[in-house]
């Protein structure tokens, strides 16, 4: 998972396609007539919102699978990152687009946390990017910007907009994903990737880990 070399276009290529696909059977639900028939409409503004976060998250993950990520990517990775994209592609929009309460503040910190998370995770995968890509540096190991607050900080962000997506859909079940999400970082990604640092920068990571938080900022 972490270290390969290899550019894996055509990986890239199908996750982009796969999120292409997904982005236009929500549309089709959202505003065409796939949910008319045998669901309610619920709110336009809602559908329309829900729908503004699937494209943010296309370009921004986009932006990175084709720029930003620069090891290798199995076709194993590709199924887990293209079921992930369906939940939020087209489960979220699904289960959002059944609620037909107006918008109110909790939609307000819903956005608020979206946005947030997203600007914590595409901010720190660029500083990071960017300071890798000096002569100097190559070969070490990155400890500024938004990494100096979280060895995973960008997971971090990854559950604060899941977080507020899930909170757009007014849906109980939504609540899940996070949590699972959070899971899923808390005891498989995060000791696969500690385990790989650990085992190409040495010292540098031990003494790293030791002052600075896990995942989230200040607390664990």
């Amino acid at each position: 998972m972490y270290g390969g070399e290899k550019k894996s276009w055509p990986q890239r290529v199908t996750i982009i396609a796969g999120e292409c696909l997904f982005l236009i059977f929500v549309y089709w639900f959202l505003f065409i007539n796939g949910n008319k028939a045998y669901l309610p409409v619920g709110n336009v503004q809602r559908n329309l919102i829900l729908f503004v976060c699937c494209l943010v998250t296309f370009f921004r993950m986009s932006w990175m699978t084709i720029y930003l990520l620069r090891r290798g990517i199995s076709w194993s990775e590709v199924g887990g990152v293209l079921l992930a994209f369906a939940v939020y592609y087209i489960g979220f929009p699904v289960l959002g687009s059944i609620h037909d309460d107006p918008l109110d503040g909790v939609d307000g910190i819903a956005l608020f946390l979206f946005f947030t998370g997203s600007l914590i995770n595409s901010l720190s995968e660029w500083l990071r990017d960017r300071w890798k890509k000096k002569e100097h540096n190559q070969g070490k190991l990155y400890t500024g910007g938004l990494f100096r607050y979280a060895i995973h900080i960008n997971y971090f962000g990854d559950v604060i907009w899941v977080c507020g997506f899930a909170m757009l859909t007014r849906n109980i079940w939504s609540g899940l994903v996070p949590i699972l999400l959070l899971l899923m970082f808390v005891f498989q990604n995060i000791p696969i990737h500690d385990q790989y640092l650990r085992k190409k920068y040495g010292l540098a990571f031990e003494v790293y880990e030791k002052k600075t938080k896990k995942l989230i900022p200040f607390i664990y």
